[in-house]
């Protein structure tokens, strides 16, 4: 044996390198799909992956709109419901206040408890939505402002009502300044609120209508994988059917035909919901909130005794938006598209009375109008505050008829938003389910070809 030089003796011949595990398991693979048993195993692999994926995908989105259709029912429309009405006791106890004032000295029991149950109910609803902790910081920016100058704007009030009893001038001064803060600060905040939930509300509605394309594309898919399946045991076999993947066929309609039918009636279920729910109660809301503005500005262009035109100014530019100008040109304003918005008679009854109840509020109006300007302020605040042929009676119609209205819409809206979410019900499980069950099948029949190997 020849020594090397360091006496050592010559490496062994190695031949070709050494492969990794890696490698070798590729190689493996690649030779069991060019036999037929491979092919066979590596097709039904990927046939239960896209079953399975499908089945999956499915249970997850149609969850996430059920999810968001429950969220529309449960949480944002009551939440924009409760900012509504915020801004609408807001109002009430403002216009309540100045209605007591026009009373002079000590106010009506019934007028004074109305106030009250005002302010308290509104400081529930505000407490009620700082308590909402998936409120949005904007949201909890207004709930500050409300928080901080409600009790501010009360103690306004009361020191109004105090001077008034005593017959002092000053009274009205500090009414006036309640007023400016209710109208500038309040008020503008809890309709900032309002819209701030109503945004939560439209995302809601959005997430419960989107098409699940993913889970639609999945489920073609599989079914285009299957079918080849089918259809290349057949060319090879002459067999017509294989069984398994018959059932696995079967089982991946059946859930693709849910999905589509399920998905497609909560969608119109929801859009009716929107059309003839959501969108009716935001005109309704806007035309209540507006009405109640326009009754406060009535009663404080007396208590200004005609020193401040401004909130006469402000009554006709409100009420032209709820009902549209008083010579009836250039549209009715909100209450005619209320109407428009009305899909039944028990939806478009109080919106006609309510348009009726204007025309009479503003026809008195004129009237009261007309005798404060000639100097006549008993008659004028008669007509704005007697138990009937006011002002006020006519306002309270409209408000009740806006109420009622506004409940009808709820209810609409909640009875699609239920109807979409029963058109989902057992879906995610039904799909869970059958992507199992079609999985299996496929197995099975893979497994029925394979035996014909061994």
């Amino acid at each position: 044996m020849t020594l090397t030089p360091t006496g050592a003796p010559p490496a062994p011949h190695t031949g070709a390198p050494r492969r990794s595990g890696w490698t070798e398991a590729v190689d493996r693979t690649r030779g069991a799909a060019t036999t037929e048993p491979g092919r066979l195993r590596i097709m039904g692999a990927v046939l239960v992956l896209l079953v399975v994926a499908f089945g999956a995908v499915t249970a997850w989105q149609v969850t996430e709109r059920a999810d968001a259709a429950q969220d529309v029912a449960t949480r944002t429309q009551p939440l924009s419901a409760d900012a509504a009405n915020i801004y609408r006791y807001l109002a009430d106890a403002d216009t309540t206040a100045s209605t007591g004032f026009l009373s002079g000295g000590q106010e009506p029991a019934k007028v004074a408890q109305r106030y009250q149950d005002d302010i308290s109910t509104a400081s529930a609803l505000i407490a009620h939505a700082a308590a909402d902790s998936s409120a949005s910081g904007q949201a909890q920016s207004e709930i500050t402002i409300l928080n901080r100058e409600l009790p501010f704007y009360t103690g306004l009030v009361e020191s109004a009502r105090a001077d008034n009893r005593q017959g002092l001038p000053l009274g009205s001064s500090y009414l006036r300044y309640a007023n400016s803060r209710m109208s500038g600060v309040l008020l503008p905040a809890a309709q900032r609120l309002y819209q701030v939930e109503e945004a939560r509300l439209g995302a809601d509605y959005g997430d419960s209508k989107s098409v699940p394309w993913l889970a639609w594309s999945l489920g073609l898919i599989a079914l285009a994988g299957l079918g080849w399946a089918q259809r290349r045991t057949f060319l090879r076999t002459n067999r017509v059917v294989n069984h398994g993947m018959a059932g696995a066929t079967a089982a991946t309609v059946v859930l693709l035909l849910w999905l589509v039918v399920g998905h497609t009636v909560a969608r119109v279920d929801l859009e009716d919901s929107v059309t003839h729910g959501a969108t009716s109660l935001k005109v309704l809301n806007q035309a209540r909130f507006d009405g109640l503005q326009a009754r406060g500005d009535e009663n404080l262009a007396l208590v200004a005794l005609g020193g401040d035109t401004a909130f006469e100014g402000r009554y006709q530019a409100l009420m032209a938006k709820v009902a549209g100008p008083a010579d009836g040109r250039g549209g009715g304003g909100l209450l005619a598209s209320a109407l428009s918005s009305a899909d039944d008679s028990a939806g478009s009854a109080p919106v006609k009375a309510a348009a009726g109840d204007v025309a009479r509020w503003r026809g008195i109006h004129t009237r009261e109008n007309a005798r404060a300007n000639d100097g006549d302020y008993s008659q004028a605040v008669g007509l704005v505050i007697a138990p009937s042929g006011s002002t006020d009676q006519a306002f309270q119609a409209v408000d009740d008829n806006l109420d009622q209205a506004i409940g009808h819409e709820t209810d609409e809206l909640q009875g699609s938003v239920s109807g979409a979410r029963d058109a989902l019900t057992g879906l995610p499980q039904g799909a869970a389910l059958l992507c199992l069950l079609g999985a299996a099948a496929a197995v099975v029949g893979i497994g029925r070809r394979l035996s014909e190997y061994r």
